[in-house]
């Protein structure tokens, strides 16, 4: 009974959508329902991540069918506490969605299509089946394609037509390098994938099924040079929507390249691992340019994506430890971080009436709070100690000093400076200076965006005051990675 748990944080969000489908239009309703619902999975993850810290892996098997002949799920450290920030991040957000959202996109199913989206990355990070892992993703994308037309705006269709053509793409690419990899090791389970993988010393066509993978998780991660697609409809969207993305989908996609190239293709770093240090390199350099380059507060936030990704795959690509737990740290505090400043972002645009920084001066004399928020998420996101962008930073240039790649370092070190300018130029320009009289301060509806974004902030702090709470935890979880016979021994029971 104790490996079923692994199974509800997917089962009770996808039956939750599905029981919201039947009172859409009752809005005071199906809020209830969807906050209730959501603090208990919430919960219910908590202790999940309890038990599997207390007595280890979870693992279920499908219909009693052992690994590999059934499809498995694997509730690790990793995963579970992956879910878990993931559960934060949607607690924050449908309980901001009615303030943010009209009554029109409320009514058309928005909440079925968050529980889906909550599902299916839930699913994505739990599974332990190469195959399952396109399905998750699909999943989500689904939900993904409904939320950014929400609204029916021109800008959204158009934006909705180029995010799902590229997603199609790699879908199309995904599904059929699973295949390659089927007929080359006879299997889709990862845990046994990983074994063959071993057995066969990682050929070079395993090699190059790795780096086509890595092409697919890479366009979802929206790393150089395939982040061209991401900006612009990650901010078409309600700003409660655009959070949602900006905090999980590009992170499935890291997710994804930690489990793959810490698991399976572990043989051939010198070709894998050192490609990706190089496109960490651009993608922290090019994402902290596009983030300077336009007064566009929403395209600053979702430009800013790609060099927090770019970070992440500085820790996979010089493969230690330490950089592996630097990476598990700063995906968990950018999930958060990210939700945030799309949340603070959206509300600035919601009570200005413009999104262009050209357009606003001295909001700090109507919104105090939201202006300090904004200041103490801007040092969050560009790693100013003691908060957890540091702690995730500091553990990402460690391990790329043991790596001796201090050239990475180097640019990982610029690029904070270049990320914290992009948010400080938000601050400065539109909440310093003289206050603007022609501004009708709307105190109200800013109290209602406050709670929400506080709850997020005070995650974000706890993660890098408390330090010393957590990194055991994301310690172990690096050891584990840098070996693999752990996963491998757990899934198959060798």
């Amino acid at each position: 009974m104790i490996s079923n748990l692994a199974v509800l944080p997917i089962v009770i969000p996808l039956i939750a959508g599905i029981l919201a489908t039947l009172f859409h239009k009752k809005l005071s309703v199906v809020r209830i329902f969807s906050q209730i619902i959501t603090v208990l999975n919430t919960v219910m993850v908590a202790y999940i991540l309890w038990y599997i810290h207390q007595n280890g892996t979870v693992i279920l098997e499908s219909g009693d069918w052992m690994a590999p002949f059934g499809i498995v799920l694997v509730g690790d450290m990793l995963s579970m506490s992956l879910v878990l920030t993931t559960n934060i991040v949607a607690l924050a957000s449908v309980f901001f969605a009615p303030h943010s959202l009209n009554q029109k996109q409320e009514e058309f199913y928005f909440y079925t299509f968050y529980f889906l989206l909550v599902s299916g990355v839930s699913g994505a990070f739990i599974t332990g089946d190469l195959f399952n892992l396109f399905v998750f993703f699909e999943v989500l994308l689904m939900a993904s394609y409904a939320m950014i037309i929400l609204g029916g705006g021109k800008v959204q269709l158009r934006e909705s037509i180029k995010y799902v053509l590229i997603n199609l793409f790699s879908s199309m690419l995904f599904v059929t390098t699973v295949a390659f990899i089927y007929s080359v090791v006879g299997t889709v389970n990862m845990a046994q994938i990983a074994q063959r993988v071993g057995e066969e010393e990682q050929t070079g066509i395993l090699t190059t099924i790795g780096i086509l993978l890595f092409f697919v998780f890479g366009t979802k991660a929206a790393l150089f040079p395939l982040y061209y697609w991401l900006p612009k409809p990650y901010i078409v969207p309600n700003p409660v929507v655009s959070a949602l993305f900006g905090a999980l989908l590009t992170k499935v996609g890291i997710y994804s390249i930690v489990r793959v190239f810490s698991l399976i293709f572990v043989y051939e770093t010198d070709i894998t691992h050192q490609l990706f240090i190089w496109i960490a390199g651009f993608t922290l350099i090019f994402g902290a340019i596009g983030a300077l380059s336009t007064n566009n507060i929403k395209l600053v936030v979702a430009y800013n994506i790609i060099p927090a990704v770019g970070f992440m795959l500085v820790g996979i690509g010089v493969y230690n430890s330490t950089g592996m737990s630097g990476t598990v740290y700063y995906l968990i505090h950018d999930m958060i971080i990210k939700a945030a400043l799309f949340f603070i972002v959206g509300a600035i645009t919601y009570l200005a009436g413009t999104s262009d920084l050209r357009k606003m001066q001295g909001l700090i004399h109507h919104y105090p709070l939201l202006g300090w928020l904004l200041f103490i998420s801007a040092f969050v996101l560009a790693g100013i100690p003691p908060f957890s962008g540091f702690i995730g930073k500091l553990l990402l240039l460690q391990g790329a000093v043991e790596a001796d790649e201090i050239m990475i370092a180097i640019i990982g070190l610029a690029v904070s400076l270049l990320i914290l300018l992009s948010m400080m130029r938000i601050f400065i320009r539109g909440f310093w200076g003289e206050k603007d009289e022609k501004v009708v301060a709307n105190k109200a509806a800013a109290k209602k965006f406050v709670m929400p974004i506080a709850f997020l902030l005070i995650f974000s702090i706890v993660l890098g005051v408390g330090a010393e709470w957590f990194i055991p935890g994301i310690e172990s979880i690096g050891n584990d990675l840098m070996n693999p016979a752990i996963y491998i021994e757990s899934v198959l029971k060798e």
